[in-house]
């Protein structure tokens, strides 16, 4: 029976454990501090700022969505996009008036504004700042625009701050997205050993599709590290988590060249090794030595290099990989074809598997 100290350790690794997979706890608890203390110092604010405290709370969540670079890179897109969209609109009264053709011709200029390089991803705030002071500006749209932009940078900045004070590190998401690849990839590689034993040449039409099924889950992975890499940045705790970024990355790269190298061998089956093909890669001889290279493939994608028989079975996979290009060149000398679809299999396999040896 676990005493009340054990249980309670338990429950706060639990918890830890749940905290660093979902890393939108954390965003919202930042986010909500962020922008509680922007609304804070835009009441205190003096006059006219204080009358419009809650555009203080937007620049905040401007900073705290994303890593503590991104944070700032954001904050003054932002900026930019608001001061932007401020100025069109202010140009396009001071032309027109407000009217129906006034706000058409706003929506539109900000729309093609909102694409500029230099806005990034923020390029939609400056259709929200030209709409904001060209309906809610009135009369008095120099002191709105002042009141607006300022608010915005003043919570920008706090949540600015509140990010380099709790800066994210999502290694632990990052470490579940590329666990997420490799299962894909290992199912994808037993699969067509599976095929290639029991049935035969592909249908290439089913192959292609498995191939387009793969790319949400490789770019998830980019998408993940690349945010993982970047939180590393002008972070106070990554020196703690150097190793651990280290051999992310090693395993992120071995595990990017296995989906291309999956990739290659799919497509040269499906283009090749079809049953509508007279000149196929393997034939019925080499395609069973061929599926057992594969398997040796899997199993070595699915070790982890922390495993200690890490290093076994990459070497029963290079092994495998040897048996095959020994079997090709054994099918090579009687019939004097140059199989070289078959040769770019045996390349390909094997730049995988060195691939795998390189992720320690």
């Amino acid at each position: 029976m676990p005493t009340p100290s054990q249980r309670l350790t338990t429950l706060l690794t639990t918890l830890h454990a749940h905290w660093a997979r979902h890393p939108r706890w954390g965003l919202a608890a930042k986010g909500a501090l962020a922008a509680s203390l922007a609304w804070v110092v835009g009441a205190l604010a003096p006059a006219p700022f204080s009358e419009q405290p809650y555009y203080a709370p937007l620049g905040a969540i401007i900073a705290t969505s994303s890593t503590a670079v991104r944070s700032v890179r954001d904050s003054v897109q932002a900026t930019g996009a608001v001061l932007a969209g401020a100025v069109l609109a202010r140009g396009v009264d001071l032309a027109l008036g407000s009217s129906t053709l006034s706000v058409a011709l706003v929506v539109g200029t900000a729309l093609l504004c909102s694409g500029w390089r230099v806005f990034g991803e923020m390029g939609t705030w400056v259709v929200t700042s030209a709409l904001f002071v060209l309906i809610l500006g009135g009369a008095e749209q120099l002191e709105y625009i002042t009141v607006f932009a300022g608010l915005i940078v003043v919570g920008a900045a706090i949540g600015t701050g509140v990010n380099l004070l709790f800066p994210p590190l999502p290694l632990t998401p990052s470490e579940d997205a590329l666990d997420r690849l490799r299962t894909v990839l290992v199912d994808q590689v037993e699969l067509l050993a599976d095929r290639l034993e029991r049935v035969g040449p592909l249908a290439a039409d089913e192959w292609q599709q498995r191939r387009r099924d793969v790319a949400p889950t490789i770019d998830r992975s980019h998408d993940a590290v690349s945010r993982a890499h970047e939180a590393m940045r002008v972070n106070r705790r990554g020196h703690r988590y150097g190793g651990w970024a280290a051999a992310q990355a090693r395993r992120a790269e071995a595990l990017w060249t296995a989906a291309d190298v999956v990739d290659d061998v799919v497509r040269l089956l499906a283009e090749w090794e079809r049953a509508d093909r007279q000149d196929v890669a393997l034939g019925p001889d080499m395609r069973p030595v061929l599926a057992t290279t594969l398997r040796a493939y899997a199993e070595a994608l699915r070790t982890r290099p922390d495993d200690d028989h890490d290093g076994d079975a990459a070497d029963r996979a290079a092994g495998a990989v040897a048996a095959l290009a020994g079997a090709v060149r054994a099918a090579r000398q009687p019939s004097g074809d140059d199989l070289f679809v078959a040769g770019a299999l045996v390349v390909t396999l094997r730049r995988g598997v060195v691939a795998l040896g390189e992720r320690a």
